[in-house]
């Protein structure tokens, strides 16, 4: 739904993995095998794909001060299973955390967070206000207090509304 340009670095990829469900009308990418296949996804691991899903999207919803859309896992608790390494750059001596193996979709979304948090990106990633949206994006405004995905469609709806709950 939104217009607004990806999140940085590795936020993409949770933010692809959030917006695959459109919560307005139920569809879900995860259904489909290519809707799956960028994420690495088989169809046994779906349940898990989607509890982490809802999980980041509580956190997101906190971050833009909202509370939880629905009881979910805290995200912590799921990301502490998440097998990682500390990974050292031999030619600058940078460091980051890596999933360990062949990257499984938890451990991508942890060392993601990491990154972020890092980056200090962490706290400007987002999930729309809108009920029937909570699409995730990243709140590149100057104060940070972004609270829709798209001004032109969720923002509009929200004060629409609020124009006419004030009309006599």
């Amino acid at each position: 739904m939104s217009e607004r340009s990806p999140a940085p670095g590795g936020l993409a990829l949770i933010e692809a993995l959030l917006n695959t469900l459109d919560i307005a009308s139920g569809g879900d990418l995860l259904d489909t095998p290519d809707g799956r296949a960028p994420f690495g996804l088989t169809e046994d691991e779906l349940p898990g794909a989607r509890e982490l899903r809802e999980s980041l999207r509580a956190t997101l919803l906190a971050h833009a001060g909202h509370p939880p859309h629905r009881e979910v896992t805290p995200l912590g608790d799921l990301l502490a299973g998440a097998p990682l390494y500390l990974a050292i750059d031999p030619s600058d001596g940078s460091a980051s955390l890596a999933p360990a193996g062949d990257g499984p979709l938890l451990s991508r979304v942890a060392a993601a967070v990491a990154e972020a948090l890092v980056a200090g990106t962490w706290s400007r990633f987002k999930a729309c206000e809108a009920v029937t949206c909570h699409w995730a994006y990243y709140d590149r405004s100057p104060a940070g207090r972004g609270r829709w995905c798209s001004m032109q469609v969720c923002g509009a709806r929200a004060k629409m509304r609020r124009y006419r709950a004030k009309e006599p």
